[in-house]
Parts: structure tokens; sequence; C-alpha cells
């Protein structure tokens, strides 16, 4: 991996078309965004050239996260690349901590408001489903039968998973008192088929925090 490495920055592979090679620092910067945020788009404001260096170095990308337990993928469609992990495998790293409950019915009310949005054709080109705070509330009270969290703590779940790639928050309505909220592709790699699967074993095992 390290020959790798030095092979990009010392600009022994091609770079991107009409760009120059990264810099050791800047591939450095490519390689944490990624880890950190799990799902990144050619639109994620502040990671710089990271999107451009991870889909133009996708071998090298593929290679070293599948060192660390991770599957690399790029959706040319949505523009966005995104790590995920084996159904199974044990996770070390700082992803690892489990959800708390407030979260994971959060996380599963976005999952449901993505894929009715697929189901009805909402989807805008870019892959995008839009829906608001109201209807993130009414889907963990109808589909989840629990209590939504308050205002501020929602907001905060959702700019949880806002950085990790699963949406983005508009601005706040004051006078309606709701947010708007731009479901992105990255919630099905967010909350997995796979992950839908542990969630339901967990709690037909009858589950607690988590």
């Amino acid at each position: 991996m390290l020959e790798a490495f030095r092979a990009i920055v010392d600009g022994d592979e091609p770079p991107p078309p009409g760009a120059r090679e990264p810099d050791a620092e800047e591939l450095a910067r490519a390689l944490q965004v990624l880890l950190k945020a799990q799902v990144i788009y050619s639109n994620t404001p502040g990671i710089g050239r990271s999107y451009e260096l991870a889909r133009h170095y996708a071998p090298f990308f593929t290679d070293y996260f599948a060192c660390l337990g991770y599957a690399y993928a790029i959706s040319h469609r949505d523009q966005m690349v995104s790590l995920t992990l084996p159904a199974q495998a044990p996770r070390y790293d700082v992803g690892a901590e489990r959800l708390r409950k407030d979260e994971t019915l959060v996380l599963l009310a976005l999952r449901l408001a993505y894929e009715e949005g697929l189901r009805d054709h909402r989807v805008t080109t870019d892959g995008v489903v839009e829906c608001t705070t109201d209807d993130v509330i009414e889907k963990i009270r109808t589909a989840a039968r629990s209590d939504p969290p308050e205002e501020g703590r929602l907001i905060e779940i959702l700019r949880l998973f806002s950085r990790r790639g699963g949406l983005r928050l508009g601005e706040r309505d004051g006078r309606e008192r709701i947010t708007p909220v731009l479901v992105l592709p990255g919630i099905l790699v967010l909350a997995s088929d796979a992950w839908l699967d542990r969630l339901k074993a967990w709690s037909e095992a009858g589950g607690g925090e988590g």
C-alpha cells in the first residue's frame, strides 16, 4: 500500500484528466474523509478534491480499504463513493459504537422515506428524495410505533447522518416549525439491507437500547 501511495503522489500513476497529481497530504486527506464520512458525493462541501481522487484512483482506494475490511463502491449515476462492511464483519473503528435508540429510529425513518420516494417516483435526477422533519416524525410514530425525539434532539441526529452522507438539511421554517430534509442515495449505505435485517432480528429478540 505504501508503494501504491507513493506511486500516486510521485506522478507514476496518471493524474485525473486536466489536473495535477495529489501530494501526500491531499491523498491522505481523501482517505480520511471517506473513512470518516462513509459516503461522499461530487458536491459534498469542504472535502476539496477527495471525491475526484477517490473515483480516479479507484483501484488504490479499493485495495486500501479492503485491508481495513471495507468494500469500496462507486455509483456513477449518483456521483457517490461509499464504504460498506460485510454484514457479519466485526468493527473496531470510530463508527463501531452502537446507535442510540432514538438514532436508530431516525435512521429507519429516513430509509423508509427514501423507499417511499422511490416507489412514488418522487426521486430527483440526482437521486434525492425530499421530505421534512414532520415526515420523519410521522414515520417514527406510525411505522416504528415509538415516540420521536424532541425537535432539538432530532436536528442533532439528522446532522449526525448528514455528516455521514445520508442527507442534507435545509433552512428551518420558523413559522411552520419544520425543516426540509433531502434524503440522499447514501441512506441505502447507512441503513443497508443487512442493517435492516439485524434491526429486525434485534427487535424480534426483544432488544433494548441501540
